[in-house]
């Protein structure tokens, strides 16, 4: 291995620690924006600015209420009474008590007596479902069950078929038998806010009729009780053979209700993501809150680390809580419109939830409303893997845009994206259709990709070769030039030795460089192919996570509180490459590279040792199939035989270009500058 070879080897390293360092920088990203929230809740410790007052038909308001002695205003902590033709009174606020001559100065104060108002408007309008019993409907086909609750009329839980949650490596021993579950009760909710100065509605305050069910796939749920005949209603439909869920939004009469010109309805959805896998460090990384923008082909997100949150003012189309191999996502048949916010909290190991759940994420949003049309807004509930092949087929429920939603895989950057969707996922796929175990399907695909890239290993031993058999030129040019001033002399001579040669100094580097995308690109593959997941292969239970099999009693930064045993056959085996390449150059060239060329693989040990068993596992087999293809080459390529082929091309008559021309006369005239250059300093001396 020469010297351009271990450049080339230390640029590949470079690009792969690079893109490390790019992914600690979340961390970095994810303490300032911790710092952020730290500073934001010192600034709640603030005395609160008067932002919002009550208007005057607020004040009208409240002079019904308290008219009509409104149970609102015990609800509110409100205590005030009419005196002639002005209220008088007080606002409990936390544990102070506010005048109600000093409302308008105080935000909270405000607040409160807003809060009456809405209160005895719901009472007015809504009185009828602010009462019920809380019970659940259930939907269900081949590939997800989903339960609706009365209370809200919403989802409270998706369970998928076919998926099994594995919350320990116990749980791989055990044969867990616990589905996964996107949403359970207690960790989603979402509801529709419809509200001006006058009149307020939140769906999750409501009790609602289930109305129309059809069998496991469809049921209306319905507030009924509604004033002049009106009816507001959530439709779900589970489509048939697939884990989207439609939900419609149906009225009647409601503008016989609504009074006012009411023109848009907001969205409010909360969502605890659940942790499904064992690795929850490694399923951290790939848990995150994504969205994609009506019209646009990129897909974005808020950190995988820490706590971040965004305003949006374009139109969204579709908004997903992704983990690493489910994504709960929410479809805009039209779009969301407004302002949109988006706020998303990681868990930290302090908190009593960290080994419970990823994110907690809340969307802030809306759309489009009204009050006349029998069938304002519609959406599908996405709950379910994130296969890219499944995804890709549910562009369909867009008529005017590609969705995008194979985004959910992490596949990379867009070389390496390319590089997963077009060459690495059809090989796979083909490859899984014989039956054999995911080992054996990571094992044929590493040969193959080994075979496509052998011109170019192959083109780089060569390379290696030839530079080798130049050395003892090289170091007799060096020995005849060892004056500076005669440095442009020297390397004009050996690079005319190399044109003569046929050798290529970069030709070492080069080829190698050209497979790094590859390398990068499995890099993301297998953490994110949810084929993979669960799969055992030899000692590994999952080869989607780390196979964590030798704890250690206390966590060491960066390599975690366990080893994974195919990350130390890669290191070990690692280590024997280099030490291989090492053994083919002189023991004088280069010495201070030797301990570094051995240091990068126990680098690469505590970078890959919380990372998928398979792709350490691909790394390994990778590695030792490098190794029989050096020694193979060597044994094919036989140094005379090479010295031979470059003494002939060295008798061959080398044409000078006119770019070549041109070097060399600057090169002369550069020597000869730095030559007068040196008698005027002897001179002087």
């Amino acid at each position: 291995m020469d010297k351009n070879t271990v450049i080339g080897m230390l640029l590949m390293c470079a690009v792969i620690f690079g893109f490390m360092y790019c992914q600690s920088d979340n961390n970095k990203d994810a303490k300032q924006g911790n710092n952020k929230q730290t500073e934001k809740k010192a600034d709640n410790n603030q005395p609160a600015a008067p932002i919002d007052t009550l208007t005057q038909e607020d004040w009208t308001a409240l002079s019904a209420i308290v008219a009509k002695n409104d149970s609102a205003l015990v609800d509110g902590g409100v205590n005030i009474k009419q005196v002639g033709d002005k209220l008088t009174g007080t606002v409990k606020v936390g544990n102070s008590t506010v005048s109600i001559d000093s409302v308008n100065t105080n935000v909270n104060a405000a607040e409160a007596l807003k809060q009456v108002i809405t209160k005895h408007n719901q009472a007015q309008m809504f009185s009828g479902c602010l009462k019920g019993s809380d019970q659940t409907v259930t939907l269900k086909n081949d590939s997800i069950k989903v339960e609706i609750s009365t209370k809200g009329g919403m989802i409270t839980r998706a369970t998928l078929n076919g998926y099994k949650a594995y919350h320990s490596q116990e749980d791989y021993k055990n044969n867990s038998s616990v589905p996964v579950e996107l949403v359970s009760p207690g960790n989603n909710s979402y509801s529709f806010i419809l509200n001006n100065r006058d009149q307020s509605f939140d769906t999750k305050d409501f009790y609602f009729v289930p109305e129309n069910q059809q069998g496991d796939s469809t049921v209306t749920m319905s507030l009924t009780n509604l004033p002049s005949g009106a009816k507001w209603s959530v439709k779900y439909t589970l489509v048939k053979g697939s884990y989207m869920v439609k939900m419609e939004i149906l009225q009647q009469n409601m503008d016989k209700i609504m009074h006012n010109n009411i023109t848009s309805m907001n969205f409010h959805w909360n969502q605890k993501m659940q942790r499904q896998e064992a690795g929850k460090q490694f399923e951290d990384r790939y848990s995150a809150l994504y969205w994609k923008l009506q019209g646009d082909d990129d897909v974005e997100n808020l950190s995988e680390n820490g706590n971040e949150d965004k305003n949006i003012n374009d139109k969204v189309k579709w908004i997903s809580a992704k983990s690493q191999f489910f994504s709960s996502v929410i479809i805009a048949n039209d779009c969301f419109s407004g302002d949109t916010r988006f706020e998303s909290k990681a868990y930290n190991d302090s908190q009593k939830d960290y080994q419970k759940y990823l994110k907690d994420i809340d969307v802030y949003t809306g759309f489009n409303y009204s009050y006349s049309n029998p069938a304002p807004a519609s959406f599908y509930f996405y709950f379910g893997p994130n296969r890219y092949s499944l995804l890709s087929s549910y562009d369909q429920f867009s008529k005017d845009e590609d969705l995008h939603l194979t985004r959910l895989v992490s596949l990379g950057w867009k070389l390496f994206r390319w590089i997963n969707s077009s060459i690495v996922m059809p090989v796979f796929n083909w490859l899984c259709k014989f039956g054999w175990s995911m080992g054996i399907v990571i094992l044929v695909l590493t040969i193959l990709l080994k075979l496509v890239l052998w011109p170019l290993t192959y083109k780089s031993y060569m390379s290696q070769a030839k530079m080798k058999i130049l050395q003892p030129d090289i170091q007799a040019i060096n020995e005849k030039y060892p004056d500076q001033a005669d440095a442009m002399k020297k390397q004009q001579k050996i690079m005319e030795l190399y044109k003569q040669a046929g050798a290529n100094p970069m030709g070492g580097c080069l080829p190698m460089l050209l497979q790094m995308p590859f390398l990068i690109a499995m890099f993301w593959f297998f953490p994110s192919s949810i084929d993979l997941r669960g799969q055992s292969f030899l000692w590994a239970p999952d080869l989607s996570a780390p196979d964590a099999l030798i704890s250690l009693p206390f966590s060491i930064p960066f390599l975690g509180d366990h080893l994974s045993i195919f990350c130390l056959l890669m290191t070990i085996t690692n280590i024997a490459y280099t030490y291989v390449n090492m053994q083919s150059q002189s023991s004088s060239q280069m010495p201070g590279m030797k301990w570094m060329m051995y240091l990068m693989p126990v680098m690469f040990l505590v970078f890959f040792n919380t990372y998928a068993s398979g792709l350490s596992y691909y790394y390994f087999v990778s590695l030792l199939i490098t190794i029989a293809q050096t020694f193979l080459t060597r044994m094919m390529v036989k140094e005379d035989k090479v010295r031979a082929v470059m003494a002939e091309n060295a008798k061959k008559p080398k044409k000078k270009s006119g770019f070549m021309a041109r070097l060399e006369e600057a090169q002369r005239r550069q020597q000869q500058a730095l030559k007068e250059q040196q008698k005027r300093s002897n001179k002087r001396r």
